[in-house]
This record gives structure tokens, sequence and C-alpha cells, in this order.
């Protein structure tokens, strides 16, 4: 039996057994028989619909709060500072409600991820990212429903390429603010981690939170922030303006790529995947 050997608290050493899950079943059919399984398509659904709501309605308050035509306070409004936290504090609130449900991934770029690491089913996989884009336009619906004038005026939450900025750096800017997001998702609920260190409490959808009001602190000045589809394809339905759809395809490309590349990462060179398969095979050439 392989082990691996840790570190304990205070330079302690200690020895733990751990064996990583089993990889998800490509197709799993026996979870469509599953209550659990449609609960956590709802609960995707909803936790998309409530995030694109109090984010999108907090970025129109925003534009509204600092319209030239309407005052000469430039710093009025919750500020770029206040969209960040919306948007991280949103993540945090709301994984943090859904992770023992659904996982808690309220994003397809993150359900891609974890499907290329074998932590869920295909059919799974497509079902959350369904169920993601239909919340977030329900979620805009809502926010239209309530406010149409100052939606419409105020570009409804849509992203955007910002003028000055190249097609290039967009998409770099998607690329990577993604990776930061789905890489600390891939490290706050590893459970080999927890093995390791369950000595130190973690509550995973707090960083997972931090790292969400991070990107939109760097990246909102480019694209908005856009680092979720399912939020930039719901805000585009509902906006319908040719700008957003034109820029559209960033905000599936770059997520996807940095999801994929920071599974890579995780799986492969941090935790070692490849190593240890290599590793099993001269084993079993030299026997």
């Amino acid at each position: 039996m392989a082990k691996d050997n840790e570190f304990g608290a205070h330079g302690d050493f200690s020895a733990k057994d751990y064996h990583d899950p089993p990889p998800a079943p490509l197709i799993d059919a026996e979870e469509l028989t599953l209550w659990s399984f449609y609960r956590a398509i709802i609960a995707e659904f909803i936790a998309t619909l409530l995030f694109l709501y109090i984010t999108v309605l907090t970025v129109i308050g925003y534009k509204s709060q600092t319209d030239p035509t309407k005052t000469t306070d430039e710093c009025g409004g919750v500020g770029i500072l206040g969209i960040a936290w919306a948007f991280g504090g949103m993540i945090f609130v709301l994984v943090y409600c859904t992770a023992g449900i659904s996982g808690g991934h309220i994003n397809p770029a993150v359900t891609f991820g974890l499907f290329l690491a074998r932590k869920v089913s295909l059919v799974r996989a497509v079902m959350y990212m369904a169920a993601q884009c239909l919340g977030a336009i329900c979620g805009c619906a809502l926010v239209k429903a309530f406010q149409k004038a100052y939606y419409v005026k105020y570009g409804g939450g849509a992203n955007e390429l910002a003028a000055g900025y190249s097609t290039g750096t967009g998409l770099a800017a998607e690329i990577i603010g993604t990776f930061v997001l789905v890489y600390t998702v891939f490290s706050a609920t590893d459970p080999k981690r927890n093995a390791r260190d369950s000595h130190v409490p973690v509550l995973a959808p707090l960083p997972i939170g931090f790292a969400v009001f991070m990107v939109h602190l760097a990246t909102i000045p480019i694209t908005g922030t856009g680092i979720n589809p399912a939020r930039s394809f719901g805000a585009a339905v509902m906006y319908g303006e040719d700008k957003a759809w034109d820029d559209q395809w960033i905000f599936w490309v770059g997520p996807f790529i940095g999801a994929a590349i920071a599974a890579f990462y995780h799986q492969f060179i941090l935790r070692a995947s490849a190593g240890k398969a290599l590793g099993s095979f001269r084993t079993s050439s030299n026997v």
C-alpha cells in the first residue's frame, strides 16, 4: 500500500494513507434516476439566477449613480471596488449555500474544468451548464423586468471589450482570470490537501470568492470581467445589442481555455498525476 508522507503541525512527521476518489464515469446513466441529480441541477439554476440578479443590479446601479448627465460626483456609487465585492461576495455566499448539494459550480468554466479532471460525468456537466445559462438568463430577465429603462440605458451589465483594447488582450484577460478562479477551486476543494491539513480549518467558499473579487479588480476595465460564460451569455441574451454578441466568443473561448489549463496544471503538475502514471509504467515494465 502506497503512502503519502507529509509533515504535520509543528514539524511533527505523520504518515497518512490517502486514496484519490475514483474518476467519475464519462456517461453515468444511473444519475438520471436519482433525485439528488435533479436537486443539484435546480440548485445550480437558482444560484446562477441569484448571482446575475444581484451583480447586474449592482453594475447598473453604479452606472446610474455616476451618470454625468445626473451628477458631477465622479466618486459616487459603489465604484469598481464595490462591483468586484458584489461578484466575489455573491460567489462566496452561493458556493457556501450550494456546495453540499451541487458542488457550487455556478459557472460553466468551473464545471468544464472539473469535467476534464474527471470530477463530474459528461451528463452532469452538460446539465449543469444548461441550468447555469438558463439561470443567468432568468436573473437578467428579472433585472430588466424591474428596471427596464435603466437596464437598456446602462448596457444591461453585458460584457464587452473596452475601447482601446485588442481582441488578443481581452482573450488573454479572460484566460488568465479564469485560470486563477479554477485553480483556486481545485486547490480549495482538493481532498488530498484536506486530509493532509486536517488540523487547518479551510472554508473553501472564502478563497473562491476572493479569487473572483481579485480577478474583477484586474479585468473590469478590459472586458467588464466575464470568467463565467453563463454570466456573459445571460446578459447578452437580455441586452440583445450587437456589440455584446460580437464579443461573446471571447467570453466562452477564454474561460474554457483558462479552465482547461488550470485543470491540467493542478492534476498533472501539482498533484503529479503524470509522474505517478509514468512511475507505474516504469515499474510494470521492469517486472
